[in-house]
C-alpha cells in the first residue's frame, strides 16, 4: 500500500482505493438499510469520501427517484448497497439503469452465485465492492471479480460476524492481494483510520459514526443514545431479526441493550409467536422517537462518539487526525525523535 501525502497537514490522505473509486478521502459510508438517505450520502461524497445508499427493502419504483435526489445534491461518486440473501432483482435492475458509480453487495447465502451480480454491475459501468466477515467469503468474492473487499469486524453495529477487525483485516488483505481492502467495524475516528492503514487496508467504511450526524435519518433521540453510549452497552443477538422475520446468513446483530432488548432477552420463543403485535408496538415507538422501546443497532465504537456532527465534518476530522498520527507520532517513533522513542 502506498500513501501519497502532499500539501498542508489537513489535506487529503490518498490511497489506492481513492484512485479506484474516484474519491479524495479514503472514508466510505456503510450502506445501512433504512439508516441512510440521499442527504447523508451526498454529504459524505461532497466531503471527498464515498457516500452509499442502502437500497435493500426499497421498492423498485422508488429507486430512480432516490438516486436522482443524490445526484441533485452532489456530482461526486457515490454507491448503492444491496443485501444479496434477500435481494429484489427488480430493485437491483432499477438501480443499475441509473448508472451508479459503485455498487456494494453483502451477505449472500453460501450457495448463492456472486458472479452474475458482479457481472451485471460491471456491464452497467459500476465498480463493485463486497463486504465479508471471514477469509473464505473474501476469496469467494475475489473469484467472482469484485473490485474491492470490505473486511468487517464484529465490533461494528448491525449485522456482523464473529471475528474482530484487528485479526480479520490483515488476514483478508493477505488473502486477496492485490485487491484493495477497506476495514470496517469499531472505527469512528482518525486513530481507527491510521490503524486500518497499518493493517494493510486502503481505507475505512463507517456506519455507527455516520448514524450520529446531522444528516442521518435517525430520530434525534436515537442519535443521542449513540452519543451517550460508552460502547460497552451493546450485545450480539438475533432479537431484531426475530422481530423482522428475516434470517441473515451467518450473522448476528450488534444491538444496544435498551429496555426493548431487556424485555425480550430469554423470551425469544414468545417473541416469535407475538412478532406481529410486537412489531406494531415497535413501529409506534420509532415514530414517537422512543429509543428505549425499539431495537437500535450500533457498534462498540459508540464509546468514541461524543457529538452529533455534520457528516462532512466527520470525514474531515477523521482524515486530519489520521494524518497527524501518521506524520507526527508514528514518524517520530521510527525516527526516534518523538513520543517515548529511545527513552
Amino acid at each position: 500500500m502506498t500513501i501519497r501525502q502532499s500539501g498542508a497537514a489537513r489535506g487529503p490522505l490518498h490511497t489506492r482505493v481513492c484512485d479506484l473509486l474516484g474519491i479524495t478521502q479514503p472514508v466510505v459510508l456503510g450502506g445501512m438499510g433504512g439508516a441512510t438517505s440521499p442527504e447523508l450520502v451526498a454529504a459524505v461524497s461532497n466531503a471527498g469520501g464515498l457516500g452509499t445508499l442502502g437500497l435493500s427493502g426499497r421498492r423498485p419504483e422508488d429507486v430512480p427517484g432516490l438516486i436522482g435526489q443524490i445526484r441533485s445534491r452532489t456530482s461526486a461518486p457515490f454507491g448503492v448497497n444491496f443485501l444479496l440473501f434477500g435481494v429484489n432483482d427488480a430493485a437491483v435492475e432499477a438501480a443499475l439503469t441509473q448508472k451508479p458509480p459503485v455498487v456494494t453487495y453483502a451477505w449472500a447465502w453460501s450457495d448463492q452465485d456472486l458472479a452474475p451480480y458482479v457481472d451485471r454491475a460491471h456491464a452497467a459501468g459500476a465498480l463493485v465492492t463486497y463486504m465479508v466477515s471471514g477469509v473464505p467469503d473474501a476469496l469467494r468474492a475475489a473469484a467472482a471479480g469484485v473490485d474491492a473487499i470490505v473486511a468487517q469486524g464484529s465490533e461494528g453495529g448491525g449485522h456482523v460476524g464473529l471475528m474482530g477487525a484487528l485479526a480479520l483485516v490483515p488476514q483478508v488483505v493477505s488473502a486477496v492481494a492485490p485487491l484493495p481492502v477497506l476495514a470496517a467495524g469499531g472505527i469512528a475516528d482518525g486513530r481507527g483510520l491510521a490503524a486500518a492503514l497499518a493493517l494493510g487496508a486502503e481505507g475505512v467504511l463507517l456506519g455507527t459514526r455516520f448514524l450520529a450526524t446531522v444528516e442521518s435519518p435517525l430520530p434525534l433521540s436515537f442519535k443521542q443514545a449513540i452519543v451517550d453510549s460508552d460502547g460497552h452497552d451493546t450485545t450480539l443477538t438475533e432479537i431484531p431479526d426475530l422481530l423482522s422475520g428475516s434470517i441473515w446468513p451467518g450473522a448476528l446483530a450488534r444491538t444496544w441493550r435498551n429496555a426493548f432488548l431487556a424485555e425480550w432477552s430469554g423470551r425469544e420463543p414468545e417473541l416469535r409467536r407475538r412478532r406481529r403485535a410486537v412489531a406494531r408496538a415497535v413501529a409506534e415507538a420509532r415514530a414517537a422517537g422512543d429509543a428505549q422501546h425499539a431495537p437500535l443497532l450500533f457498534g462498540q465504537d459508540a464509546g468514541l462518539i461524543d457529538a452529533i456532527l455534520p457528516a462532512g465534518e466527520v470525514v474531515r476530522r477523521i482524515v486530519a487526525e489520521a494524518r497527524e498520527i501518521i506524520e507526527g507520532r508514528l514518524r517520530g517513533l521510527v525516527a526516534g525523535s518523538g513520543g517515548n522513542a529511545g527513552e
